[in-house]
């Protein structure tokens, strides 16, 4: 039973990699929010069919997704037969038995892709639950650490019940660091990942903070992520920061002058960003190529410069900010909102299956909200994109159409950073 938790974009795929990262950005804003002590999603705040129940409407669609990731965890006495080590997606795999009790599957989607328009419980593809992977594991975890420490006073049967299964994960996936995903994207995204300590750092950095056990303190600290700087913000493939602001955010767990140095560490890059800003047209954070999921990008580096303002109350941090938010909201090359229902002309024609509006009118259109990925100035990888090719600057090339998969799809861990932003 593997029932529940988010449609990961316009398809009928559920990932515990990609739930993973965005499940923390939702759980961090909490985080950050009480901290704030902002009285921001507090219950019956938002249309959730929770509310009423005296607690957090985001909280409430959180543990939506977690109750589905404790689903996706095997149980004690598992053994697969799985390919350990970097294997490519082809014929010949060698495959060893081990043992699994604890780690997390991958995924579950289609055998097949499915057209557009199609209703989830309409789906005639067969549902194919993936194997386990050492990355999903250890994303697994680190969601399930930071629900430990959230619900501790809200249900501390729940927090209990992640804290076991966080601790679970963890010895699985020391026990079977190497079992990684074929990124075969046949019916379902990849989410492949062959370097995973970044996901180790994240893991052991939330469970330390839960729990304050000098195992996972030694695993954060001994990490080469610990001392390094920030190279880019967070992503899917890119999950040490995750573990930096969970320690930043908490220096009664890892030392004030620890979560000093880490914060710096958080203010630089933000620095970083600020400064590319100054070098671009519309004041963004972003000079390199603009690829699939852009807007997530900006929204990312944005929170960065969030926390920064933060901690350090630069009034240049908050500047950044807004510039991103601008950008998103219709301040951009293309004169639109990037974000469904908001702005003079938002998006409206996401690449989703049941939010097909544009294809077949007894489909709804997108809620309000819902953010597009974005220009991609990678035009081969869709037929709309494709007669863009040659005829864009890198910032438009976009459209609104629903055939756009390149370039208007979305997805929970790009919606994520923008309700962290908003």
């Amino acid at each position: 039973d593997v029932t529940g938790g988010w449609y990961d974009a316009g398809d009928h795929g559920k990932y515990v990699v990609n739930g993973g990262i965005s499940l923390w950005t939702l759980l961090n804003l909490y985080e950050v929010r009480q901290l704030r002590r902002s009285a921001l999603f507090a219950d019956k705040t938002a249309r959730t069919p929770e509310a009423g129940n005296s607690v957090s409407d985001l909280l409430d669609e959180a543990r939506y997704e977690l109750e589905f990731f404790l689903k996706m965890q095997a149980p004690e006495s598992s053994r697969q037969r799985l390919p350990i080590g970097e294997k490519r997606n082809r014929a010949g795999l060698t495959f060893t038995e081990i043992d699994t009790s604890g780690m997390v599957h991958h995924k579950v989607g289609d055998e097949r892709w499915t057209g557009i328009p199609m209703r989830p419980d309409k789906d005639p593809e067969k549902r194919l639950l993936f194997p386990p992977s050492t990355s999903a594991t250890l994303n697994f975890a680190a969601t399930t650490a930071q629900c430990a420490r959230i619900w501790r006073e809200i249900d501390p049967a729940f927090a209990a019940t992640c804290l076991s299964a966080a601790k679970r994960a963890w010895a699985a996936a020391v026990r079977n660091p190497e079992v990684y995903a074929i990124a075969d994207f046949t019916g379902s995204g990849g989410y492949g990942d062959r370097d995973v300590s970044d996901e180790f750092y994240w893991a052991a950095a939330e469970l330390f903070v839960t729990t304050r056990e000098p195992e996972y303190r030694r695993m954060a600290t001994a990490s080469p992520r610990f001392t390094s700087p920030i190279h880019d913000a967070p992503g899917w493939p890119s999950t040490a920061t995750l573990g930096t602001i969970a320690l930043a955010l908490h220096p009664e767990a890892i030392g004030e002058t620890e979560a000093i140095r880490l914060r710096e560490e958080v203010a630089k890059a933000a620095s970083r960003y600020v400064e590319e800003s100054g070098q671009t047209g519309y004041h963004l954070p972003y000079m390199g190529r603009w690829a699939w999921g852009s807007t997530a990008v900006l929204l990312n580096r944005a929170m960065l410069i969030a926390l920064a303002h933060d901690w350090t109350g630069d009034v240049k941090y908050r500047d950044g900010v807004v510039d991103v938010m601008d950008f998103i909201l219709g301040r951009n090359p293309l004169d639109v909102s990037f974000v469904s229902g908001y702005g003079a002309r938002p998006m409206g024609n996401p690449h989703h299956r049941f939010w097909a509006h544009s294809m077949d009118p007894s489909y709804p259109p997108p809620p309000p909200g819902v953010i597009s990925g974005g220009p991609n100035e990678n035009t081969s990888q869709d037929d709309v994109a494709k007669t863009l090719h040659g005829k864009c600057a890198p910032q438009t090339c976009w459209a609104d159409d629903i055939r756009a998969h390149s370039l208007n799809e979305v997805a929970i861990n790009w919606n994520a950073p923008l309700v962290w932003m908003a």
